[in-house]
């Protein structure tokens, strides 16, 4: 059978990477080409030792140009690229009749002033946003997916807070206000650079929050959570940077409406996410360990009688679930192909 010919630029990233060793793997898929600026030149072995003796060990990493993405003959090409710079490859490659799947921020949000309030910058390529689509695939729906041409993967930290909410707000379960989110991740969600508040010296052994009160992620989550809600959402969102590799874990308290439980809050996560592999509800509280190195998210509840609020706990691995291994899941249901092809 003839594999289908993906490109991934931005390759030489963290979610880049996890994304090469994935398709590398995918039975459907066939890697021909992978884009690095510091990397042109060196083979994927030579970059990444962990691929010696892969099927693409030998490939060569070549600059990011779109000639030698539509030389390669991709059909499909992943952008693991900063907000602003994937938005130049992804409108030239639509046009061009491509599949795009993009795990930069440029295409998530559906409106064009939000996207400019919340990054500081008039948005690249507005024309694309109503193609879009917001492949989170348990909140999106598989229909949504199947056949579509620009895919615009979730952020991290809304991925693991989109998945216990949504279901809950379509069910009037909670109430939308207040919602008080607490997030932890690990450091690779900042992405492979030079920094030096992301050097070992300044992270070992420290816990801090940032981006508090307005981290770009709540422009998506508010998004995601109005519509599930049908009323504007507004939440209080504080992300944390947590000494670990890979890894994420949040802390979500809500109101219930009248009635609701525990137990109703389990049984709206089974009733929406019954046909979804990579859903797990677990009886204890979510631990990043059991995650990582997977596409799985793992949601729990509880009560606390004392405020007359619930407790939602989620966690994920903020560059499978959180990145490389969702998008591979979208591309997968955007194919026709079982969500699950390649990942477990």
């Amino acid at each position: 059978m003839q594999k289908l010919r993906t490109a991934i630029v931005g390759a030489s990233g963290y979610s880049g990477e996890e994304l090469v060793a994935l398709l590398a793997r995918h039975p459907q898929v066939e890697i021909v080409a992978v884009t690095s600026r510091q990397s042109a030149g060196q083979t994927v072995a030579e970059v990444f030792p962990r691929m010696a003796g892969s099927v693409i060990a030998g490939i060569k990493f070549v600059e990011p140009s779109l000639d030698a993405l539509k030389q390669s003959g991709a059909t499909t090409v992943f952008l693991a690229l900063p907000h602003g710079l994937a938005a130049e490859f992804a409108a030239p490659l639509r046009k061009a009749g491509i599949q795009v799947v993009d795990l930069s921020a440029d295409f998530r949000l559906k409106s064009a002033d939000v996207f400019a309030e919340f990054y500081g910058e008039k948005h690249p390529a507005p024309g694309l946003l109503a193609e879009s689509v917001y492949a989170l695939p348990e909140i999106c729906g598989s229909d949504a997916l199947k056949g579509a041409g620009l895919l615009a993967c979730p952020g991290c930290y809304p991925t693991s807070i989109l998945v216990p909410l949504v279901p809950l707000l379509r069910a009037k379960l909670i109430e939308p206000d207040p919602i008080v989110i607490n997030s932890l991740s690990g450091v690779s969600g900042a992405g492979r650079k030079a920094d030096v508040a992301l050097l070992f010296a300044e992270c070992n052994e420290s816990l801090r929050a940032y981006g508090a009160p307005k981290h770009r992620h709540l422009s998506e989550i508010e998004q995601e959570l109005s519509s599930a809600a049908g009323e504007k959402v507004t939440v209080s969102f504080t992300p944390h940077l947590v000494p670990v590799t890979r890894g994420m874990v949040s802390t979500i308290v809500v109101k219930p409406t009248k009635g609701t439980d525990a137990k109703a809050v389990e049984a709206a996560w089974h009733g929406a996410y019954k046909d979804r592999t990579f859903i797990r509800v677990v009886p204890h509280l979510p631990d990043s360990k059991h995650v990582t190195n997977s596409n799985f998210i793992d949601m729990a509840v509880r009560e606390d009688a004392r405020t007359g609020r619930l407790l939602l706990f989620s966690a994920i691995d903020n560059l499978g679930k959180g990145a490389a291994a969702q998008a591979v899941q979208a591309f997968n249901i955007s194919q026709g192909w079982d969500e699950t092809t390649g990942l477990v």
